[in-house]
């Protein structure tokens, strides 16, 4: 479902997941699921900024250039993981 650039002591790994599926959930999916299927978006979950790419990599890359000191979500627009791993869904963190 998520993958995070980085983690943080003071910021739970669940936490931010939840926190970033929700901001996506809520105001995201709706404007990117329509015409960016397939793509990754990783999600800043505090301030709502968005980046996306057509990798997981390129959306990481362009949010940490962004906002070097932050944690994000990544998920794949429009599927219920960011990657699978031989047929079957993993969650990546």
């Amino acid at each position: 479902m998520s993958s995070l650039l980085k983690s943080s002591p003071t910021t739970s790994n669940d936490d931010l997941v939840e926190r970033g599926q929700n901001r996506y959930k809520q105001r995201l999916a709706s404007i990117f699921e329509p015409s960016h299927l397939g793509e990754f978006v990783a999600v800043e979950p505090d301030s709502g900024q968005y980046f996306l790419g057509s990798t997981a990599s390129a959306a990481l890359v362009a949010a940490h250039a962004a906002l070097p000191n932050n944690l994000f979500y990544l998920t794949r627009v429009g599927r219920e993981t960011a990657h699978t791993v031989g047929g079957h869904a993993t969650r990546i963190r």
